[in-house]
């Protein structure tokens, strides 16, 4: 009985999450681990891999959405045969780790950046950022990013190679 099921629900693991506890079991870690691999899985397969209704699947996974532990759905796009050949990382040393915020703001004006991490170590900021080739990186790099007040320097790291790729393991 669907009601009996969901009502039986117990949680007993516990994950820290933005200073508030959200707690998940072990069925909602398998749900993870399967929509981590597979996102368009249907919930009638996730739900015949977990041995459990589909209206259950749905509401397990409608609970780890309201908890923050899934957000969005998106699919993942192959920009390389978009014309983005280069995948660069960019160290930046800023002038003061308080301009992170301006400096973010600012790069976040930059279509080709999809990603920024404020970091320790020597860079204060570590951006991932595509481009079609080396002499667009160039310009990118020499009117955009390192034209943004606050930044120091740059050290660029060309991706030759993404070996792994992948979600955290849920099991």
């Amino acid at each position: 009985n669907f009601l009996e099921e969901i009502q039986t629900i117990t949680y007993n693991s516990t994950i820290k999450m933005k200073n508030m506890e959200c707690k998940v079991d072990a069925l909602d870690l398998k749900i993870l681990s399967i929509i981590s691999k597979d996102a368009r899985i249907p919930f009638r397969n996730v739900a015949e891999l977990c041995g459990v209704s589909r209206a259950a699947i749905h509401l397990r996974v409608q609970h780890l959405i309201d908890m923050g532990i899934i957000s969005g759905s998106s699919y993942e796009i192959d920009v390389r045969r978009l014309g983005y050949k280069t995948c660069t990382f960019i160290g930046i040393r800023l002038e003061r780790g308080s301009m992170y915020k301006e400096v973010v703001e600012q790069l976040r004006q930059v279509p080709e950046v999809v990603e920024c991490c404020y970091t320790t170590g020597p860079y204060s900021i570590i951006a991932r950022m595509y481009s079609h080739d080396n002499e667009h990186l160039m310009q990118l790099l020499n009117t955009k990013v390192q034209e943004i007040p606050g930044v120091v320097s740059t050290e660029t790291m060309i991706v030759l190679d993404n070996s792994i790729k992948r979600n955290m393991p849920m099991e």
